[in-house]
């Protein structure tokens, strides 16, 4: 069997640590740090966001990624870390299947012409940089101006990211392989303020207007580009998707339902009440 180089990326030292022991004793390679680009697969221990880190480390590369939750709720995480040994197994085996992602690209240009880029994989937020203000937005899909907003914030979402700010802001929960690209206002003030579903091939622009507060977009949560007003933010689909390692051909639904606690059963079935 041919020895697999596996990266290891945690959230605690202790938990990088054990997870290394694992895998070495199973007879794998074990890099981190500036070596996780020449890993085979990366394996991430921790919650979403340290999944998204990880994601921003590797984009250059095409190197999968797979999560075991050790955060909170761990949307984007493949397994709990009771099974932290058999996903080990499985990796070291190579018994693992690549599934692509939809990322975006962002291109902001200010009113001086000055160019400023980033990308994301859940979502970007484009939000007011004045926390006593909103933001002014006037946006335009495909060239075709759609309509403004003053709001707190817009949310431009891939559908991978569609359970997380696009979903708290009153989102619809997109499966992961549809193509799409979802805009979310946020608390906006008028009267057309519905998320919307454009097709995955759409140029989004967003143009700061001249109103209340600069606008600051957080990519991930974690990265951030300035816009000043007058700024237009160009996003679309990014050439390159994201790779996540699976082990499970596990439906979406499950997961969704799993994450969530959703009610599978009726409510007067869960408290045990019986029809007449």
């Amino acid at each position: 069997m041919t020895r697999r180089t596996i990266g290891v990326m945690a959230k605690t030292a202790a938990d990088g640590r054990e997870a290394a022991q694992l895998l070495a004793r199973r007879g794998a390679e074990v890099v981190s740090g500036a070596e996780l680009a020449t890993a085979d697969v990366v394996l991430v221990l921790g919650g979403d966001g340290t999944l998204l880190r990880a994601a921003n480390r590797l984009r250059d590369t095409a190197i999968p990624i797979i999560a075991v939750n050790f955060g909170h709720v761990g949307f984007l995480a493949e397994a709990e870390p009771e099974s932290l040994a058999d996903v080990i197994d499985k990796l070291v085996a190579g018994n693992y299947r690549v599934e692509e992602r939809l990322a975006l690209d962002i291109c902001v240009t200010t009113a001086t012409g000055k160019v400023t880029r980033g990308w994301a994989l859940n979502e970007l937020a484009v939000e007011k940089a004045a926390r006593g203000k909103m933001v002014d937005l006037a946006m335009a899909v495909d060239a075709q101006p759609v309509s403004s907003y003053s709001c707190d914030a817009m949310v431009i979402s891939t559908p991978t990211g569609s359970t997380a700010y696009a979903f708290s802001g009153g989102g619809p929960v997109v499966w992961p392989d549809v193509e799409a690209i979802l805009i979310v206002p946020i608390a906006a003030h008028a009267l057309f303020s519905r998320p919307l579903v454009v097709a995955p091939d759409s140029l989004i622009e967003l143009r700061v207007t001249p109103g209340t507060s600069d606008a600051e977009i957080w990519l991930d949560g974690s990265r951030s580009l300035p816009a000043p007003i007058g700024s237009t933010i160009s996003i679309r689909r990014a050439a390159k998707p994201v790779s996540l390692a699976r082990l499970e051909a596990v439906p979406f639904a499950g997961r969704l339902v799993a994450k969530f606690d959703l009610p599978v059963h009726s409510f007067k079935y869960r408290l045990g009440v019986q029809r007449r």
